[in-house]
């Protein structure tokens, strides 16, 4: 129906309306540089990629570039790598940003791998191209990343190596064969060579480059460190703009335009990272203990100063939140949940931020031993795609802004004119707003906070004499007045141009548009209940052909054009105008359902080439069956049987969802409705028949154990490069080629009645914070040191008293140290020893004190076998050393038929190391993406003194801690898993009491949808089984 003129029951009285005009008091403004004061730059090696002070511009064109963070190496199957670009995509993002993990890539010293499994940088970097993602590579040395040793390989933590991430020979030497692989991987993925990479980060978070920040004092060993990383790259054929991610405000290091004394080692463009709640769930863990809720930086003052020729640029904006092993169960998603998503995502845009990444988007898992010593398996990091692949609010809300910031190019050219405090734009004081206004096209962005960011209340107000191409205007003008509830943010656009449109004013947000047929769609969305108001130049007639039931909306004519007013009801109404230009209304619930797929791998998106999706889950992607496309084939995911709505070009008449046709109806105003089936129905089995064996056979003593096979390596260095003190011979792991996991330790002594009585052993471990260890004198337990979540090290005296008639008199006793290594701490802390500082026999003096005191005649340590190298997929951070791990028990293939039954529920009696294993068949069907999580129990409350690791065909994948930590829930990957046949789970439960170990375990589904994403695949290249050579490292 079409409805002209004014309404009798408008919600905006005239006395209001006058009050509001009184109040549009002189303004002042900022000072703004005219547009030809910032030069645009490139670096003379290409210009296809160039930049200013406002942001990147890519062949020529301003692009507000939004991106989000994901790891390949913690998702170990290449195959779901597209499920997450596909994610990120459909987000509205532009841009994935990876780091690389050189100790990933390097397992030894000269040797990389970039090709086998989830090495294969190559495939990840096709799929993005494909997919049509700019990559923003970040590739170290040193990434930090919550992983141990930051990224650096452990084998380069031993002290051989001098200082770490600085320009010694010998460190220098390590990092070079990994760089040069990764940049000449990289090189042919540029802009430059039809790929899409468009950004080389050079280290991260290395505020070196001054010694004092304010008198520029360089640092010239750290500035020859940034030259040669640079030089590297560039040897090796990159190209694209070098970037750095400064950690904080103050380094001020590595810009160009900071750096007035050349003193070297600058990147082409600087960048700044924040994390304005913490970066971790326990506060306690960052600089600020208590930061205020919703508490702002100054972001924009810092890039003038620091780099005004260069556009604002945040590396690693706060995207979620790592959960540490005393964190909150579950992680910290309220935190920075949608309405942090909301708020402070807005907030970057109101200080200019026009290239924006997200760490993280999708954080993943730390299996095996990836991780730094503070954090357990899970690398959820609260993200808006969680560890299990599934979405949700946070999710959706990105989405709203992502789609936002793609189709608003002008938003990547603004001058901030001014803020609240200099010049007046509301009615009402407890609002801030700031004014962004494009110096070309007058376009204007007016982004709506509270003052008091604290605050959560509601505050209504009208925006008051705003300047348009119209005349400074008031408004809303016909319907009530703009709202702020809670901790929200608003953009409200002025003269937004949308093809050849322009929007005068918008009091509801602008979500996206699309050009189809050569006519503009635009659409626009209000929370549930709230009234909003557009003007649209150059139309004469509005008529509102869909409008959801009780949907107040009223079109009103202007000399200039229409203004329409409406009150949001959940759902979506469409209002048409002479001028060709089609809106669509919708409410926040309808608006996280609207997708709007490219139809192209373009990742520019142009807006020509997309359509619009509303209902759906998921929608991965579009495509028309060209050239005379009478068919949109969409793929996508759906958790329930849902109507969807799609517009795109009038030629087409059927829907094809993942593959098949659906019942296509076209509506009187152009669009198409189908339904899309929903998921199908599985049922989760059951774990099934348990076999269970011995994996702690070394504790026993030389008549039953023997240590003398190729596991062993004999622990007889009396010098080390490390400069931690210990005792002699040093029993530092990693010097032994022992870097990640359970080591074992087996120290010899006699015991002489001619000596000084041996009545006990002190021993001092250091294995990261939450690691423990056990001791066993030829067999039998003494004790164990549980773990905290804040110790890095653990110290005890252990009385022989209880097993003083176990000591063989003139024979070798064996004295057997277990403790796992939580991994190496991060940055130059990387050095920190693992293994036993200090092992030392007790005596009473015996016959005297001038008799010697007891020693240790020798040290064997075992760890993982052959060092890593045995399975070069699963990687030498999969495994540790337990008896289970080096001779394969874990994998597929494993002959385990003379076991005996037993299950872990059942459990042991005693402490050591029992393992269990079962067989998982899983036959989940076709077209239904299942996620699959292991659930841990305990089957006694009050005996939480254990240890339990979880392996899935072979992966590590679950270190389980209830003494320590809250995390019983552990999500594994299909590909991990095979959902189409025989999975191996293996479970070792380190019992670390004499009262033994039961654990129950379980298998949940985190959720099924039915999806286009193909989980059926042979993954069998990622699951190696066993073989005969484990047989070696009993």
């Amino acid at each position: 129906m079409k409805t002209k003129g004014r309404i009798a029951n408008l919600l905006l009285s005239p006395c209001l309306l006058c009050l509001c005009l009184s109040l549009s008091a002189s303004r002042i403004h900022e000072a703004a540089p005219k547009p030809t004061t910032w030069p645009i730059q490139d670096n003379g090696l290409q210009k296809l990629i160039q930049w200013d002070h406002y942001s990147l511009i890519i062949n020529g064109e301003r692009i507000f570039l939004l991106g989000g963070e994901m790891h390949p190496f913690r998702l170990p199957v290449p195959e779901l790598w597209e499920d997450i670009l596909q994610k990120i995509k459909a987000m509205g993002m532009r841009m994935v940003s990876i780091y690389t993990h050189w100790g990933f890539h390097a397992p030894a010293p000269g040797k990389v791998d970039f090709e086998t499994g989830s090495h294969n940088i190559t495939r990840f970097l096709e799929m993005a191209r494909d997919i049509g993602l700019y990559v923003f590579v970040r590739s170290g040395p040193y990434v930090n990343g919550e992983l141990s040793a930051g990224g650096m390989p452990l084998w380069v933590t031993t002290g051989a190596y001098g200082d770490l991430r600085l320009n010694g020979t010998a460190f220098t030497a390590a990092w070079t064969p990994y760089e040069d692989g990764l940049a000449q991987l990289v090189r042919p993925f540029q802009l430059t060579e039809n790929g899409t990479v468009v950004m080389f980060q050079i280290e991260n978070e290395y505020g070196n480059q001054w010694r004092n920040v304010n008198a520029k004092t360089p640092n010239m060993a750290a500035v020859s460190y940034m030259e040669k990383l640079e030089q590297n790259a560039r040897k090796n054929g990159i190209v694209v703009p070098t970037t750095h991610n400064a950690a904080g405000q103050s380094g001020k290091s590595w810009s160009r335009d900071y750096d007035t004394v050349q003193a070297g080692g600058d990147v082409d463009m600087y960048g700044l990272d924040s994390y304005p709640q913490c970066w971790s769930c326990m506060p306690a863990n960052c600089a600020s203990s208590s930061p205020s809720p919703f508490a702002v930086s100054n972001y924009h003052d810092h890039f003038q100063q620091v780099a005004p020729n260069q556009p604002p640029f945040m590396p690693e904006f706060q995207g979620g939140a790592m959960n540490p092993w005393d964190g909150p169960a579950g992680g910290c998603k309220d935190k920075t949940g949608a309405g942090f998503v909301n708020f402070y995502y807005r907030d970057n845009i109101a200080q200019g931020v026009t290239i924006l990444n997200l760490y993280m988007i999708y954080g993943g898992t730390n299996w095996g031993w990836l991780a730094a010593p503070f954090v357990g398996t899970s690398y959820d990091y609260s993200a808006a795609i969680s560890e299990d692949r599934s979405i949700g609010a946070k999710f959706y809300e990105i989405k709203n802004l992502g789609l936002f910031t793609r189709v608003a190019g002008e938003l990547a050219h603004t001058d901030r004119i001014g803020r609240s405090g200099t010049a007046q734009y509301t009615n009402n004081s407890a609002v801030f707003v700031t004014e962004l206004r494009n110096p070309e096209t007058n376009a204007a962005f007016y982004v709506l906070r509270h003052a008091d960011t604290s605050s959560a209340s509601v505050e209504a107000f009208m925006m008051v004499s705003i300047p348009t191409s119209v005349g400074n205007l008031t408004f809303p003008q016909i319907s009530g007045p703009v709202m702020l509830s809670g901790h929200e943010g608003k953009i409200v656009v002025v003269d937004f141009h949308f093809g050849n449109h322009t929007l005068i004013y918008s009091t509801a947000e602008v979500l996206t548009y699309a050009i189809i047929d050569g006519a503009a769609t635009l659409v626009l969305w209000a929370p549930t209940g709230v009234s909003g108001e557009f003007f649209l130049q150059g139309a004469t007639e509005g008529d509102v052909v869909s409008r959801e039931t009780a949907q107040w909306l009223t079109v009103d004519k202007r000399d200039d054009g229409i203004v329409v007013g409406f009150a949001q009801n959940e759902g979506r109404s469409i209002v048409e105008f002479d001028n060709g230009v089609r809106v669509i209304l919708v409410d926040k619930s309808f608006a996280y359902k609207t997708w709007v797929p490219v139809l192209t791998n373009d990742p520019r998106a142009p807006v020509n080439e997309t359509a619009l999706v509303i209902g759906a889950y998921l929608v991965r992607s579009a495509k028309l069956n060209n050239p005379a496309p009478t068919t949109i084939s969409i793929t996508g995911d759906a958790n329930a049987t849902t109507p969807i709505e799609v517009f795109t070009t009038a030629n087409v008449s059927t829907i094809q969802w993942n593959g098949k046709n659906l019942p296509t109806t076209k509506t009187a105003h152009g669009s198409l409705t189908a339904t899309i089936p929903g998921p199908a129905a599985f049922t989760v089995p059951t774990l099934g028949k348990w076999k269970s064996r011995d994996s702690l056979p070394e504790r026993h003593g030389t008549a039953t154990y023997s240590a003398t096979g190729i596991a062993w390596v004999n622990a007889n260095r009396t010098t080390t490069p490390s400069k931690t003190n210990g005792t002699v011979p040093y029993l530092f792991a990693d010097e032994y080629g022992f870097h990640t996991g359970i080591r074992l330790w087996r120290g010899s002594f006699s015991s002489n009645t001619s000596a000084a009585a041996i009545t006990g052993v002190y021993l001092n471990v250091q294995g990261g914070t939450a690691h423990g260890w056990s001791a066993f004198l030829n067999g039998e337990f003494l004790g164990s040191f549980l773990g905290h979540a804040s110790a890095a090290t653990g110290n005890k005296t252990l009385s022989f008293a209880k097993t003083a008639s176990l000591l063989q008199d003139n024979q070798q006793n064996v004295l057997l140290v277990v403790h796992d290594d939580t991994g190496h701490d991060e940055g130059s802390a990387a050095v920190n020893v693992r293994g036993i500082l200090n092992a030392t026999l007790i005596g009473d003096g015996g016959l005297g004190s001038k008799l010697p005191g007891p020693v240790f005649s020798s040290w064997k340590v075992a760890g993982t076998a052959g060092g890593g190298s045995l399975d070069p997929i699963r990687t030498q951070y999969n495994e540790g050393g337990l008896a289970a791990e080096r001779l394969g028990w874990h994998l597929p293939g494993f002959d385990d038929a003379a076991w005996p039954s037993n299950s872990p529920d059942e459990g042991a009696a005693s402490a050591g190391v029992q393992f269990y294993r079962t067989v998982l068949p899983l036959d989940v069907p076709a077209g239904l993406d299942v996620s699959l999580a292991f659930k841990f129990t305990p089957v006694d409350p009050t005996n939480l003194a254990y240890r339990a690791y979880l392996y899935v065909n072979g992966y590590q994948f679950g270190r389980y801690y209830p003494a320590i930590s809250s995390e019983d829930t552990f999500p594994v990957p299909n590909g991990v898993l095979d959902h189409a046949g025989d999975n191996v789970i293996g479970l070792a439960v380190w019992a670390q009491g004499e009262s033994g170990a039961r654990v129950g375990l379980d298998l949940v589904v985190q959720y099924a949808v039915a999806s286009s994403l193909v989980t059926r695949f042979d993954g069998a290249y990622l699951r190696p089984g066993w073989d005969a050579r484990r047989l070696r490292y009993e």
